[in-house]
């Protein structure tokens, strides 16, 4: 990749980012004024915002996949506690209006 060509012999992924980066540097007077350009360049490169990205989503999701299942379980203890619990398959509203009818 150091020599600009992919691997597949075009152009590099990042080479748009390093002729914007390249364009700054040759025209500044101070380095330090190209350093978004810089940035971009080095996060097309090595993806380490995108990486320190995707690792908070995950961790967030493992945090509230165990927040869930901690109050699955609290409803699965009150459940295994004894109370009766309608799964939905005989609906006594429907009984009763049958009978009255």
């Amino acid at each position: 990749m150091a020599s600009g060509y992919g691997y597949t012999g075009g152009r590099s992924r990042c080479f748009a980012y390093w002729q914007e980066f390249s364009k700054c540097y040759a025209q500044t007077d101070a380095p330090s004024q190209c350093r978004l350009q810089a940035d971009d360049y080095l996060e097309c490169l090595h993806h380490t915002k995108e990486i320190a990205r995707a690792k908070a989503v995950k961790a967030e999701f493992i945090k509230q996949a165990e927040h869930h299942a901690k109050e699955g379980r609290k409803v699965a203890d009150v459940l295994a506690d004894g109370v009766i619990v309608g799964v939905g398959l005989i609906q006594r509203d429907r009984g009763a209006e049958g009978k009255a009818k």
